[in-house]
């Protein structure tokens, strides 16, 4: 297993797979999952370094992720992502920080791809 281990959440496939593909190319192991259901059981196999999450997603947001993120006592990085305006994710952020989540970032959609590579690459 990789000491690098992406896990990325987004309901946008495409999306999701250009963000496996640039973390690839960073030397991560990635696997994208399209809903929160399908995170949570990668979430276990994978023992993610690192995530990805979109704030709104079918079945469960961001929000709600992050707090089930603070039950599995979680604590490596997070880069929440959302389509709408930027102070969409303040909530999420706040509330990861606040749960010991470190390395908390946030990024608005679209997303060029030197923005994305230097959010992934920054592990600290």
């Amino acid at each position: 297993m990789s000491e690098k281990r992406l896990l990325i959440v987004d309901d946008e496939p495409e999306f999701g797979e250009l963000v496996r593909k640039v973390a690839v190319s960073l030397g991560y192991e990635a696997r994208v999952t399209a809903s929160g259901r399908a995170f949570q059981d990668a979430y276990h196999e994978m023992n993610p370094t690192m995530i990805v999450m979109d704030m709104v997603m079918p079945e469960m947001d961001g929000n709600e992720l992050v707090l089930w993120l603070m039950e599995q006592h979680y604590t490596a990085h997070l880069i929440i992502i959302t389509g709408y305006s930027p102070d969409y994710a303040k909530d999420a952020r706040v509330l990861a920080e606040f749960s010991g989540l470190r390395s908390v970032k946030t990024l608005t959609k679209p997303i060029g791809l030197a923005k994305l590579r230097e959010a992934l690459s920054s592990e600290g």
